[in-house]
């Protein structure tokens, strides 16, 4: 049973003016395209195609507001890294993605996907980086753990978690065999009352 049964779409925006308005609570899944965004997305809300997910990576190109229930929101947003687009819808994704962080209002906190197999790419750090001077706490999920042996998923995990010190909290998450999901799901509900 989800927590959030009323959970749904509410819109995408390719442009800051659809943004949707700036009020309640938001909080945004970034990551590489690669790494899982959606199905951690569907696995923490527990509703089966509820966020987009494919087998081609970097389907995520727009700016996606769910509403979960009364005014709090998640934010899917589109992934970094590896999708094969040209490089001016690059640089617009660059230019929507920095202009959300900076004048969302509403956004407390950022759930950062990444594959546990890869570990941190330098797009990850570039997210860190753009995200260093703002209050907003990150909390990194290594996804697709059921992938590894647990001894060299506990060491992805070390690795990480040595890298980033304080600077996030951490987990491994498979949204394959749920490892992990109650976890994020705390932590969503901690950044929706922030």
């Amino acid at each position: 049973m989800s927590k959030y049964p009323n959970a749904q779409f509410i819109s995408s925006a390719n442009a800051i003016d659809q943004f949707v308005p700036d009020q309640g609570t938001e909080v945004a899944f970034a990551g590489r395209s690669n790494a899982g965004k959606s199905s951690a997305i569907n696995a923490i809300i527990n509703r089966r195609k509820f966020a987009r997910t494919s087998k081609a990576p970097g389907r995520t190109r727009l700016v996606n507001f769910f509403s979960l229930r009364g005014n709090t929101r998640i934010v899917d947003l589109p992934g970094y890294g590896f999708a094969r687009v040209s490089d001016s819808v690059r640089r617009h994704w660059g230019d929507l993605l920095s202009t959300y962080f900076k004048v969302r209002r509403s956004l407390t906190g950022l759930f950062l996907i990444i594959d546990c197999r890869r570990g941190l790419s330098d797009f990850d750090r570039k997210m860190f980086e753009f995200t260093r001077n703002m209050t907003l706490p990150i909390h990194v999920l290594l996804t697709k753990s059921d992938k590894l042996k647990k001894i060299k998923a506990k060491q992805a995990l070390h690795d990480v978690a040595k890298e980033l010190q304080d600077r996030a909290t951490i987990q491994l998450f498979s949204s394959h065999n749920r490892q992990g999901v109650e976890e994020a799901q705390d932590m969503l509900e901690r950044f929706l009352k922030r």
